[in-house]
């Protein structure tokens, strides 16, 4: 089963705290391993205009405020941008699910920076990795739920609740979750 452009929800003993109560937004999964960005995780000490100021991308006093997120452990320093599927790159960008792309090439902070970048969209540093049958393995050891990703939850709600919010698309309630795997 493909999971691109799936959400992965971690399970309540999710053993890895940097993944406890994540939403991750599945970018590519292939029997080569996946690769996805945590969608639920602010870092609220990063300001887009400073960041554009260290790498040396030229704005205007009314730089758009642009979310920044903590994408995942692996290449921290490395920036993807989820955005919107209305805004694409000439030099790249990698079509997710209905409503959903992105774009890891400096163009896309050009354009974030001058105001004509997409509409909605955030910037996360890092990303999530999985080897070969790595995250098959995960879910069937009950760390992980998924389910179809919303646009609307990524870019649109209360970073506090998309845990909660992601888990109501499966008509989940959080307390009503177990930490135990079942087989029937």
């Amino acid at each position: 089963m493909d999971l691109s452009g799936k959400f992965l929800i971690a399970m309540p003993a999710m053993g890895d705290p940097r993944f406890e109560r994540s939403v991750v937004l599945i970018c590519s999964h292939t029997e080569e391993g996946s690769m996805g960005l945590i969608v639920n995780k602010p870092m609220p000490d990063l300001n887009f205009s400073r960041l554009l100021d260290q790498i040396g991308i030229a704005h205007g006093d009314a730089v758009p405020s642009v979310p920044i997120q903590y994408g995942g452990p692996v290449e921290p320093g490395r920036g993807f941008v989820l955005h919107g599927d209305s805004w694409i790159s000439a030099t790249g960008t990698m079509q997710l699910a209905d409503g959903m792309a992105m774009t890891a090439t400096q163009d896309v902070l050009e354009a974030l920076a001058t105001g004509v970048g997409p509409a909605r969209a955030f910037l996360a540093l890092g990303y999530a990795g999985w080897g070969p049958g790595q995250l098959e393995s995960e879910i069937l050891r009950n760390d992980w739920l998924t389910a179809d990703a919303a646009p609307d939850l990524i870019f649109d709600a209360d970073q506090a609740g998309k845990w909660a919010a992601a888990l109501a698309t499966l008509r989940i309630d959080p307390l009503t979750l177990s930490s135990t795997a079942g087989r029937a």
